[in-house]
Formats: C-alpha cells, structure tokens, sequence
C-alpha cells in the first residue's frame, strides 16, 4: 500500500508535526508513506515538495487581501480564516498518481485551493481526511468557538467584520458541500471531541467520521534524569518549574492571559512559595511576557531539534495548557510521553489526554482560579510520582507509533473497499 501524506509545511505547526510523526510511524510498520508539502525544511527523502516559485508566495497574499477586505481592512482575526481561493494542482504529480490512498492534513494558506481539493475528489482514489481543526467541516473558520451555524449552514462568519466582496463563509461552505457530495470520505479527528463536533456538521453527513490520536516516538520522548536535564538547558536545579509552551504566545486562543491570573492567584494565596517556582515559556515572543508572571521566567524563544524539546520536557516538574479552544495538543502527547504531569481545561480533545487527578489536572473552563488549584495541587500532591508513571503509561498505551499506525492501516484499508463499491 502507497500512502501520500499532504499538508501545507513539513515541520513547521503541529499538523505537520503530527503529520510527519504519523508518515515516520507508517514506514516503521510496513506501509509506504511519502509526505507532498508546499514548504519543505529538511533533506527527508521521503518528503516531497511542489514545485517552487514566486507565485506561492503571491499565492498566499492574494488570499489574505481577499480575506482583508472582506474583513473591512482589519487585520483582526484574518489568520482564523481559510477562503482557498488560490492554490497548486497536485493532482497530476508523480507522486500523486502512484499512491494508492490519499490522506489529506492542514493544506491552508494558498497550498490548496477548493478547485484543487475538488480535483482530489475526483481522481478517483481514496481520500482520507485528518481534521487538526474545524476547518473541513465549516466554512471558513479553523476553530468556530461558540458559533455553531456550521451545524446547518455557514454564513456571515462572525468572526470577520463583514465587507463588500460577498459572503465568503457561504460561498466556501456551498463548495465544500457539492465537493463532498457524491464521495466516501473517510473523516478522522485527532480527538473524540472534533469527530463529535464533525458528525453535526451538514457538510460531514453520510461520511464516515472516526477518531485516531497523533502518534509519537515514545522511544524517544522518554523520561530522562532531571537533573542532567536541567544541567543541559541552563535552568535552576533547586526550583519547581512550570512549562508553557506555544507556536505563538500571543495567540488569544492558546489562554497565556489565564495562565498569567492563575500564577498571579498562587502568589497571592501561597507567598511563600514565590521563590520555589519557576515558568519556562517557550515560544515566540517568549522573552515579552516576564512582566506579566510574578515568578522567576526562563524564556526559550526557539527548539532546534526533537532531541533538545526531550531535553527540555525532562527538565521541568509541569507542564500547562490553558487553551481556549483545542483539539489533541502534541504538546501535551510529548509531555505526557516524558512523564510530565499536564494541567489543562476542561475543553476540546485535552480531558481526552489528561485524567483528573491521575497524570494531571482538568480545571475548570476559564477559570483562572481552579488553573491556579490544579498548578498547586499537583505541586503539593502525595502521589506526583505515581502523575508522572501515569502520564508516560497514557501516552505509551495511547499514542505509541505502532497502535497510531495500525489504527490508520485499517482506515486505509477500509477507504480502499469503499471507494471499490462506488
């Protein structure tokens, strides 16, 4: 079976982290995956990239002034969005055409446009769809938040302004719904919570719709000594540190404002411990927030290899995700693989991952003061030993390359048969 992986980057975002760990787990298991990206970063040859030109990068322009004017020249929340107006024809590639099942990622940001998934559709071969978000099964948004017209059907998308160049939501979400018609996609959300969320949806109906964690090398994401670790990164023995880490720290949606209330309320309650806690940030814009923390603040503004982010979850004591709206965060996957507690809320795919009270805590939703709870507790718990065997158990029996790449050898298997019946 010839397997092709397609998604917008090759390692650059946690889709293409998950999708190239997914590719790497394929190949150790017998499959032949290969990996068609728009942004190739290093020299896998297993990793293919579509012929590059000026006109990607126009490519990628034209659809954000698109979305810029719609947006009434607001910059606010235009990276939200996805209209694929604009994009590359991969249907007639090589690697295309020799593939047996086509599994599609992320391919946002002027890799493919709708024409081009339409073209994709309608090959003939198999299609697989892994959602790292919503953005499949609505019209534009890539997390709709409370909006649920995606259930019915999308239109004047509250999360842009509204302009003079028609309603994009609609016009996308009528495309998508006659590009799906007539096809046996085989949807399959990273967590149970966005393949719930997919089954409401208009556009998802009469498809198959399941749920398969990302993977990850759990030889190598593995507990190590701390204090070598520690040693290794630079950062205080003798301190309990917590870690949060996100692509973009001024991402509203990833919560840093949260987590800021939750560190500001365990200063005010427990002052003693202000000198025993540490937050490693990493990220970009990492080293702009020390203000915002009342402890002392490590910031790692950019991790190189696989082997350095080991280093670095093995160094810390916590670590906290308070995201607003999430689906199966790899960060949490790799902490929890390292034998790291996580704290998290009780939102998307993350309840899924961590196991209240038994390898971290679930807070409340946006309520900084249970995030706050959750941080101490599990600082102050009898059983911190027994959260970080749990942690590392969940993530072996969950996440492990082989079971992530059985579980996808069985999609394929089955999107095969069903595209046979057409």
């Amino acid at each position: 079976m010839r397997v092709l992986i397609v998604n917008t980057s090759e390692r650059t975002g946690g889709a293409a982290i998950a999708a190239n760990r997914l590719m790497m787990a394929l190949k150790n298991n017998g499959i032949k995956a290969r990996m068609l990206v728009r942004d190739k970063q290093t020299d896998q040859m297993a990793v293919v990239s579509i012929p590059t030109s000026w006109k990607l990068t126009w490519k990628f322009i034209w659809e954000r002034l698109v979305i810029l004017f719609a947006n009434r020249l607001s910059y606010k929340n235009i990276f939200q969005v996805d209209i694929a107006n604009t994009g590359t024809d991969i249907s007639q590639m090589f690697e295309f055409k020799q593939a047996d099942v086509i599994h599609l990622h992320w391919v946002n940001q002027g890799f493919l446009s709708m024409k081009n998934l339409n073209a994709i559709m309608q090959s003939g071969k198999p299609v697989v769809v892994t959602m790292h978000d919503m953005w499949y099964f609505t019209g534009i948004c890539h997390y709709s938040g409370d909006c649920k017209k995606y259930i019915t059907k999308c239109e004047k998308c509250p999360i842009l302004y509204g302009g003079v160049v028609g309603d994009l939501a609609q016009d996308v979400f009528n495309k998508k719904r006659k590009m799906f018609m007539g096809h046996n996609v085989v949807f399959v959300g990273c967590s149970q919570w966005i393949s719930d969320l997919c089954r409401r949806s208009r556009l998802a109906k009469g498809h198959t719709i399941l749920s398969i964690p990302n993977a990850i090398n759990t030889d190598l994401f593995a507990p190590k000594n701390k204090s070598v670790a520690r040693s290794e990164t630079k950062l205080p023995e003798e301190k309990f540190l917590i870690l949060f880490g996100s692509q973009r720290i001024t991402d509203k949606r990833k919560g840093f404002d949260y987590l800021a209330e939750a560190c500001n309320i365990i200063k005010r309650k427990y002052p003693e411990l202000i000198d025993k806690i540490g937050v490693v940030v990493l990220g970009e814009n990492s080293d702009k927030v020390k203000s915002q923390l009342p402890f002392d603040v490590y910031p790692v503004n950019y991790v190189s290899s696989q082997k350095e982010l080991v280093r670095l979850y093995n160094a810390v004591d916590l670590y906290v995700t308070p995201s607003l709206q999430d689906n199966l965060p790899n960060t949490i996957v790799e902490a929890m693989s390292c034998g790291i507690p996580c704290v998290g809320f009780n939102v998307g795919g993350i309840p899924e991952m961590i196991n209240h009270k038994e390898n971290g805590y679930v807070a409340n939703y946006q309520d900084a003061e249970d995030f706050a709870n959750g941080i101490y507790w599990c600082m102050q718990s009898d059983y911190y030993k027994s959260l970080c065997t749990n942690a590392r158990n969940k993530a072996v029996q969950t996440y492990s390359q082989d079971r992530v790449a059985h579980s996808y050898s069985e999609v394929y298997d089955m999107a095969i048969q069903m595209n046979r019946k057409r």
